[in-house]
């Protein structure tokens, strides 16, 4: 019986969500209300409260969700913080990425970017994952070497992401987005792991160096 609330539970979040992103993307964020959504979803108002806190946490479903604190902190022994990221982000990348409708995801970042309420709420998020990450690097690199490690790992994601999504914008087809996503992975990481003078391609895209998990680094300690 547990098993079966759970299932019931998520497919009640999944179609809250659904609707909630339905609504957004014909009205825009700011002219759909909560009683809205929760009226075309046929629950109750509670009940959506009890899934997604505010309206702004139904938009931003996914953001900064990455626990990168939890990556460095729970990483295997003998693994730099570095390689354990690297492995995270390859893996997302080369995964089959199933059930994404790559014009709602595109339609979600839009949303976001013409909202400013979403956008500072996404910045203050991704900050967020930020300090938390600088907090998991502290204790083997320092507070001023772990700050500025951080903040290179996380606007090399942030980068990332917005490869991925502009990609798709423009019309690639959602496997032609994950293939150069992972390529863009692997060069991010390289540069993270070697500094700009040490990469050997000038030109940057057709070059990837072997995975190094003893390379040092400041991320890697």
């Amino acid at each position: 019986m547990a098993g079966l609330r759970e299932r019931k539970k998520e497919e009640t979040r999944r179609r809250i969500a659904a609707t909630a992103w339905r609504l957004f993307a014909e009205r825009g964020f700011e002219a759909v209300t909560v009683n809205e959504i929760a009226e075309a979803a046929q629950v109750a108002k509670a009940t959506l409260f009890t899934y997604f806190p505010t309206k702004q946490a139904l938009a931003l479903q996914g953001v900064g969700d990455d626990d990168l604190a939890g990556l460095v902190t729970g990483r295997a022994p003998g693994t730099t913080a570095l390689a354990a990221l690297r492995a995270h982000f390859r893996a997302l990348a080369a995964g089959p990425m199933t059930g994404l409708d790559p014009e709602v995801l595109v339609a979600r970042v839009r949303m976001i970017f013409d909202s400013p309420a979403l956008s500072g709420a996404t910045n203050a998020l991704l900050y967020r994952q930020r300090q938390q990450l600088t907090e998991a690097l502290t204790a083997e690199l320092g507070e001023r070497t772990a700050k500025l490690a951080a903040a290179q790992i996380s606007a090399s994601l942030v980068t990332l992401q917005e490869g991925f999504f502009r990609r798709l914008a423009d019309g690639a087809s959602l496997e032609d987005a994950r293939r150069q996503l992972g390529e863009d992975v692997e060069l991010a990481f390289d540069l993270l792991a070697h500094g700009l003078d040490r990469h050997d391609s000038p030109a940057g895209d057709d070059h990837r160096r072997p995975d190094t998990n003893g390379a040092h680094s400041p991320a890697e300690g």
